[in-house]
């Protein structure tokens, strides 16, 4: 038998709470998705054309700090394996934990590196820690 096609769903009111349930799953995902990414360029491409063009970083520099940029892309990593498990086990609590995390690294970077990473890193995660709770 197949499965029931969208007409099944006629004249049915979505459940918000679910619907907001879906939109903070999706934050979460972009959220360990933009770490993976910052992941690879702190740890394979820092010290190559890519990196040093995301980050602005002169060869002599990013050839300097390339083993600080891999420890720092580990973290990020780390980050992106904690939102993982928090939205694969359904456990808010470590989403909620990892989500702080990321914001609080993200405005101490807005503060002390970038103020893009205010945009870039604290806002998504900011976002995504909101719909988590608020879908509770």
């Amino acid at each position: 038998m197949a499965a029931p096609g969208p007409e099944c769903y006629r004249g049915r009111t979505p459940n918000p709470r679910m619907m907001l349930r879906l939109v903070a799953l999706a934050l979460v995902g972009l959220v360990a998705l933009l770490h993976l990414w910052f992941l690879v360029l702190e740890m394979f491409f820092w010290d190559h054309r890519v990196g040093r063009k995301v980050f602005g970083l002169d060869p002599e520099f990013s050839a300097r700090s390339k083993t600080l940029a891999a420890n720092q892309g580990l973290y990020n990593g780390f980050l992106a394996a904690g939102l993982a498990w928090g939205a694969v086990a359904a456990r808010d609590d470590v989403l909620v934990f990892f989500l702080s995390c990321v914001v609080i690294a993200g405005l101490y970077g807005a503060a002390s590196v970038k103020r893009s990473i205010l945009y870039v890193q604290a806002l998504p995660a900011l976002l995504a820690l909101s719909a988590v709770v608020l879908s509770r």
